[in-house]
């Protein structure tokens, strides 16, 4: 009798495990699917009416205006053309489609471009969003809700502002990577790990662009010769609006004033006693900062240490060997660091962005005054305006080089 159990409880077991090794019931073939690798957003320009498919709506039965319209541009992986390195011949099939459509938002949009493209669209491997200057200027708050809605796209993503129309990023062709949207993507990842810019991935950006004491900033890329491209500043926002970009250099001056450790950023300084000078470069950076409340009116203290090196010298005969030289040199940078990153902070009180988080200091050691004064955002940003700071610097220069020894 127990035998004849023991089968039948094999049996089952043989009927219930079947199923679990038929491979997944949702597969599809990569080969089915357009991948899509990154996307443009730009204002559509006049006419945009005229190129809209009627997938969605039919044309005039919805209340967003022409001029809100949108148009995205596309990199599409094709399938056995994705290179493993850079181009090396010349004739080469292109890796990726581009294909630009217009829409009242992204959702729409997609929709349009679906019926353009047989095989299902898939957002899974999507690198790199791009958006306008003129986009960005005009609010991303009406792109996040799909963006954070589709569960297919990643958070660590990047996305980025453009001087040029974003759509110029998916066709530009640089010659140490054939498809665009990978090259952009490493190079922010490879900028922030040489501690060149913070992590600004789109799930960083989201978490910021909900927080009641800080507000948002992206990397801002110009193209340079049709096919280099530069980073050439810092986008800063006021709530969902870009209102201002930094210069290449201030992004260091940013880095510090966030707390970043990782330096990278070198400044010229003036040699002691000559009429030369030295490139001093970042190599680490500590930052501590103290929010008080000085007659009852929120201050920021901000105080930055330095270690760095002597990168370089304008004359090769020039020698930095007194003990007094080196401090010069480290008193020099400190008060060069110090200004910029006050100019910075300035800056930024002028458009009313606090892009350096210091309301959220604010919040969690002040949390009664914060109840008290601070109602909304926009009431912070109003304090933030005329927020008293101090900045203070110190430097320690580790290595002058082998040739000053």
């Amino acid at each position: 009798m127990s035998q004849n159990r023991y089968k039948a409880k094999q049996i089952f077991l043989l009927i219930f495990l079947v199923p679990l090794l038929t491979g997944c019931w949702d597969s599809r073939e990569i080969e089915q699917r357009s991948t899509i690798l990154a996307i443009g957003i730009d204002k559509a320009g006049p006419g945009a009416e005229e190129r809209e498919a009627e997938v969605s709506h039919r044309k005039g039965d919805i209340s967003i205006p022409e001029e809100h319209m949108i148009e995205i541009t596309v990199q599409i992986a094709i399938p056995g053309r994705i290179p493993l390195g850079p181009q090396v011949g010349a004739g080469e099939k292109k890796p990726v489609l581009v294909v630009s459509v217009v829409g009242h938002t992204i959702e729409d949009a997609i929709y349009n471009l679906q019926q353009e493209i047989a095989d299902e669209i898939f957002l899974g491997h999507l690198r790199l969003i791009v958006l306008s200057e003129e986009v960005a200027k005009e609010g991303v708050k009406r792109f996040n809700d799909y963006l954070r809605r589709n569960p297919e796209i990643r958070r660590t993503a990047s996305i980025v502002v453009s001087k040029e129309k974003a759509s110029k990023y998916m066709e530009v062709s640089p010659e140490l990577e054939r498809v665009p949207s990978l090259y952009l993507a490493e190079m922010v990842d490879s900028l922030v790990d040489l501690g060149k810019f913070p992590e600004s991935f789109i799930g960083k950006f989201w978490s910021t662009f909900s927080s009641k004491g800080q507000d948002g900033y992206l990397p801002y890329f110009q193209i340079k010769e049709k096919k280099t491209i530069q980073i050439n500043g810092l986008a800063y926002f006021q709530g969902d609006k870009m209102v201002g970009k930094t210069r290449p250099q201030e992004i260091g001056s940013f880095m510090a004033g966030i707390g970043a450790e990782k330096g990278g950023y070198p400044i010229f300084t003036d040699i002691p006693g000559n009429k030369e000078i030295a490139l001093v470069q970042a190599v680490k950076r500590k930052t501590k900062i103290k929010a008080s409340l000085k007659n009852g009116k929120p201050h920021i203290l901000v105080k930055v240490r330095y270690e760095g090196k002597v990168s370089e010298k304008e004359s090769p005969n020039v020698k930095i060997k007194k003990e007094e030289d080196i401090r010069a040199l480290e008193r020099g940078f400190s008060n060069t660091s110090q200004k910029s990153l006050s100019d910075l902070i300035a800056k930024t009180q002028k458009a009313k962005s606090d892009i350096f988080g210091f309301g959220e200091y604010f919040r969690g050691k002040f949390p009664e005054y914060w109840k008290q004064n601070v109602k909304t955002e926009e009431d912070w940003r109003n304090i933030y305006e005329n927020l008293s700071y101090d900045v203070e610097v110190d430097t320690y220069i580790r290595h002058s080089g082998m040739k000053d020894k």
